[in-house]
């Protein structure tokens, strides 16, 4: 795992795509820090972060594009398959080498709030509090990004639906509002989640049967609940759409709120994604 670190760490540092996520974070929260704290005369750091996030949706594909499609691309994914290291230890290294560049420019927002604090007081707990939560949204990103890298052996590919994912993100507290709140709008909706999960496990085993009773399993006990009892389902579509937003989780590190549910969320979206990708890979490997 560490000789993938270093090898994947390397690769970037002489890949313009880890320079440009540097180079482009690093412009906008120059630049909101700017407008907020110093024009603005703003003494929370905090606050400067609060639009910082839409950048992830352009800079974070182009981080992660290349991280596993290139290796099937240019059919160097059989040599990792050839060696005698597991593939979550593949996987863990290049997400830890993507974690790594992601560091360069947290480190340099980290001093923000100390020469912020030669123009005034500075609330720091609310600062590290903001740049803790960007950290680990950023970090979740990364992990939802190289899951879909893996899933395409085009670069392009990969970038073009990571920002579609990530803008779904972005927007999902919009179309929760946009979803009715009667129960039977929740139930098709739910049915129709379940249906994108049996399609999702097809995808990663390619076994018919088990995307069926996956399917089986989720619609059938939807069924047998809304016929029982319709009003369980008045909001809960939406309601679970506000509680999966992932920008949103951030939110609550901005307003000086250290939230450990989310810390544990954003912990969580890592190891489910990162687990996701080691099965694509192991499928891939044996097949």
């Amino acid at each position: 795992m560490i000789a993938i670190l270093k090898r994947e760490f390397k690769s970037y540092l002489h890949n313009v795509s880890g320079f440009i996520f540097i180079a482009f974070l690093l412009l906008f929260v120059g630049f909101f820090t700017a407008a907020q704290n110093l024009f603005g005369g703003s003494a929370n750091f905090a606050y400067a972060l609060y639009n910082v996030v839409i950048i992830f949706l352009l800079i974070v594909p182009i981080l992660t594009m290349r991280a596993i499609a290139e290796e099937k691309h240019t059919r160097t994914d059989q040599l990792l398959y050839s060696l005698p290291i597991r593939m979550s230890s593949v996987v863990i290294g290049k997400y830890l080498a993507m974690i790594c560049v992601f560091l360069i420019p947290m480190a340099v927002i980290c001093l923000y709030p100390f020469l912020l604090s030669a123009f005034g007081i500075m609330h720091y707990a609310s600062a590290y509090s903001a740049i803790l939560g960007l950290f680990l949204l950023g970090s979740a990103l990364i992990a939802i990004c190289t899951f879909i890298s893996s899933l395409t052996e085009s670069q392009i590919i990969a970038a073009v639906i990571s920002f579609g994912v990530l803008l779904a993100f972005y927007l999902m507290n919009g179309f929760a509002a946009l979803i009715p709140s009667s129960p039977l709008a929740s139930f098709f909706c739910m049915v129709i989640l379940s249906a994108l999960l049996s399609l999702l496990v097809y995808a990663l085993t390619k076994n018919f049967n088990v995307a069926v009773v996956v399917a089986t399993v989720c619609v059938v006990p939807l069924c047998a609940v809304y016929m029982l009892k319709a009003s369980l389902f008045e909001g809960l579509f939406p309601a679970l759409l506000s509680y999966l937003a992932v920008f949103d989780r951030f939110y609550t590190f901005v307003y000086g709120i250290f939230d450990m549910t989310a810390v544990i969320y954003y912990l969580s979206v890592i190891v489910f994604f990162l687990f996701l990708t080691v099965q694509v890979m192991e499928k891939k490997r044996w097949s």
